[in-house]
């Protein structure tokens, strides 16, 4: 047999049963009961959303969140707890996923039952330390309360109630959780703060000026020097003189959990936050890990941090 001759059998023969393959799939739809429903795969749907807004009329625009959905989220009618998880100074709203990978983290932990299916909101702040300012123009903090909590609420299966709410965040963010859960510990059952950026008075009056006011002048008192930045607004928004300060019974309405690493630059002064805290028999947990400010610290705690927050979830 030539070439030409045993090439062209071997097409005719594929060709062949291509045919008779189709054949089969229409008779087996033709054969069908009329109502025989045709099965449609549904598409995937995102479960992290990024670049979603919030309209603020306290701050006269719009501030941008990303959020995370559990993997139910879509497949059921339930309503979730909520984290808010801050991020650190001239970071963003993409940061905790990003670098800190917080949404594979949130998957491995609800798949293997560490971690309850929960929400997480992770919102813009800029470099506004999550406070309002001195001259109460911008008024991040009660943007957050406010405008931020009711619009989640309303926008996403939460559960509303103060119990299944709590807030973490890292450095600046870490400042920010535990300030706004001092400031409001009617919203928030627990906080979770890590490496925060919590700063002694002796700390803001000693620190350099071109470092004063580029960070904290516009905040809290304008450009001044020594002891005129400890005004009244420094120490109601200092987590520090709040632990010293602010009424026994708020502060144990709130679960507290501090991490700081051993070469942080932060770390001596978490651990006077954590001994502000012990003298009143405020209960909380601290935990000094080997490590520095950065990811990699922050990556490898945010479970532990969320399996601290989730036990408030539980009963």
């Amino acid at each position: 047999m030539s070439l030409q001759r045993f090439i062209l059998i071997s097409l005719c023969a594929v060709i062949s049963l291509t045919a008779s393959a189709q054949s089969r799939r229409r008779n087996a739809l033709t054969d069908a009961p009329a109502n025989t429903p045709v099965p449609v795969v549904p598409a995937p749907q995102t479960r992290l959303l990024e670049g979603m807004r919030v309209s603020s009329t306290l701050l006269n625009r719009g501030i941008r969140y990303s959020i995370y959905l559990p993997p139910d989220y879509y497949t059921s009618n339930r309503r979730y707890p909520v984290v808010y998880l801050l991020h650190g100074y001239t970071d963003d709203e993409t940061a905790w996923v990003q670098f800190g990978e917080a949404d594979r983290l949130l998957d491995a932990g609800i798949r293997s039952g560490e971690l309850p299916p929960m929400i997480v909101v992770m919102p813009d702040a800029g470099v506004t330390w999550y406070m309002n300012d001195y001259q109460n123009k911008v008024r991040y903090e009660d943007m957050f309360v406010q405008e931020l909590i009711p619009h989640v609420d309303s926008t996403y299966r939460t559960r509303t109630k103060r119990d299944y709410r709590a807030i973490s965040g890292l450095s600046m963010g870490g400042h920010g959780s535990l300030l706004l859960a001092m400031h409001h510990p009617e919203l928030f059952a627990s906080c979770a703060a890590l490496s925060a950026a919590v700063y002694t008075d002796e700390t803001i009056a000693s620190m350099e000026e071109p470092t004063y006011n580029t960070i904290w002048a516009s905040l809290l008192s304008g450009p001044v020097s020594g002891q005129d930045r400890l005004t009244a607004h420094w120490k109601r928004n200092s987590p520090l003189t709040l632990a010293r300060s602010a009424p026994e019974g708020d502060l144990k309405k709130v679960r507290w959990y501090l991490d700081c690493g051993d070469e942080d630059f932060l770390s001596g002064n978490n651990a006077l936050l954590h001994l502000a805290l012990l003298d009143r028999k405020i209960p909380h947990e601290y935990r000094v890990r080997d490590g520095a400010h950065t990811w990699t610290y922050w990556r490898t705690g945010l479970t532990d941090a969320l399996k601290f927050i989730a036990t408030g979830f539980h009963r």
